[in-house]
């Protein structure tokens, strides 16, 4: 995909972006987060094929589009896009998929999940008292997991097909 035009790319962000906002109508709530397995399955695909940048955007793109039709909430942003910008990172460096797969757990179980405190205190209205600062990595570890399950599944299908060629490095 090394020489891919920018349109093309744009294209397929645009794509990776609706399957997203489609794929939210299969969530389901956990400890007050809506897990939404395909975003995450959405990041992975795009980190493989568009790159860490891209992945963020779509991450940010889908949430906006989710929190807009009522289908995410706030918390959807941290961990999203911290999730895509570490398994695009780790990709782009490694080139292997496995390490990607978890980079996407630990990027949004991990860094998401502490990210989505402040969050819910300062935009959502969440007492402090009532949530403990780790509450949100449990929700986000259940739903990122899930989600890198779905795209090893589609990922190394891909590979195996021949269809999708990674170099590694």
């Amino acid at each position: 995909m090394k020489n891919i035009t920018r349109t093309k790319k744009i294209a397929l962000a645009g794509v990776l972006c609706a399957v997203g906002v489609v794929g939210s109508l299969f969530s389901f709530p956990v400890f007050g987060s809506k897990c939404a397995p395909v975003q995450h399955m959405v990041n992975i695909i795009c980190a493989v094929l568009l790159g860490p940048f891209y992945g963020v955007a779509v991450a940010f793109t889908t949430s906006l589009i989710r929190n807009l039709l009522g289908l995410g909430s706030l918390l959807a942003f941290p961990g999203s896009m911290l999730g895509a910008l570490l398994c695009g990172i780790v990709f782009h460096i490694t080139r292997n998929t496995w390490l990607t797969y978890i980079a996407e757990v630990l990027g949004t179980a991990v860094l998401g999940g502490l990210c989505a405190y402040p969050v819910a205190i300062l935009l959502m209205g969440v007492e402090s008292a009532d949530v403990a600062f780790y509450a949100y990595i449990i929700p986000f570890l259940i739903s990122t997991a899930a989600g890198a399950v779905l795209s090893a599944v589609v990922v190394e299908s891909l590979k195996k097909s021949k269809v999708l060629k990674v170099d590694s490095v």
